[in-house]
């Protein structure tokens, strides 16, 4: 008779330390530490450790419904008539929940290495941005040179100025953002496009067993 008791003051600790840890990680980012987790829960590390004792779980837990909502956000840009009205929605909305989620911005950005969780949602957003970008391209609104990358790039650039100048100008990433697309859209890019398991490799995608090798091979 006394375990029912037991069983709910686990679950409640449970509560506790993911509250307490999504409010540290959305404030300071994915380095914090367990301990800082069960100083502010007022709880042990160890119970922390029993509670969670993969890390990575305890991140994917936390943010799961934020990568899916970004994921509906990439959905409903598609239903815009205007792609290109769209495709800069999407990127505007999705800066905006990174602006207010710090651990997000790390997990969508590379700044943790990609889990199962990360590695799915990129997987549903990459090709509805790049049903948007192509759209937007045969309305004549972007040149006929812009591949899916250069998105990723602009949101790596915008993301850094957003970290940088988090606690000076909290809002300087949206004229970041506003100056990249500009130039998106008028630039003359070099026929060189990048490598795409490049852009991979600094979402933190681990390598291929097959990049593995080419990379330990020697050069000649």
């Amino acid at each position: 008779m006394t375990e029912r008791p037991l069983r709910r003051d686990a679950e409640r600790n449970r509560q506790l330390l993911l509250e307490t840890a999504h409010a540290l990680m959305v404030r300071d980012g994915l380095e914090v530490t367990y301990e800082e987790i069960a100083t502010a829960a007022g709880t042990g590390m160890g119970t922390v450790y029993r509670r969670f004792p993969d890390r990575q779980e305890l991140v994917d837990t936390l943010f799961a419904e934020h990568i899916d909502a970004v994921v509906e956000l990439a959905r409903q840009a598609c239903r815009s008539e205007d792609p290109w009205a769209g495709l800069t929605w999407f990127m505007e909305r999705q800066l905006e929940l990174e602006a207010g989620n710090r651990g997000l911005g790390q997990l969508l950005r590379g700044g943790h290495q990609s889990s199962e969780l990360v590695i799915r949602g990129r997987a549903q957003i990459t090709p509805l941005a790049a049903d948007l970008l192509e759209r937007a391209i045969q309305a004549g609104r972007l040149p006929a040179t812009v591949v899916p990358a250069d998105l990723v790039t602009i949101h790596l650039m915008v993301g850094a100025v957003m970290d940088t100048a988090r606690h000076i100008d909290p809002d300087l990433w949206r004229r970041a953002l506003t100056v990249a697309l500009a130039g998106l859209q008028h630039a003359e890019l070099p026929a060189r496009q990048p490598d795409e398991e490049l852009i991979d490799r600094l979402f933190g995608v681990p390598a291929t067993p097959r990049d593995k090798k080419a990379t330990d091979e020697p050069a000649e």
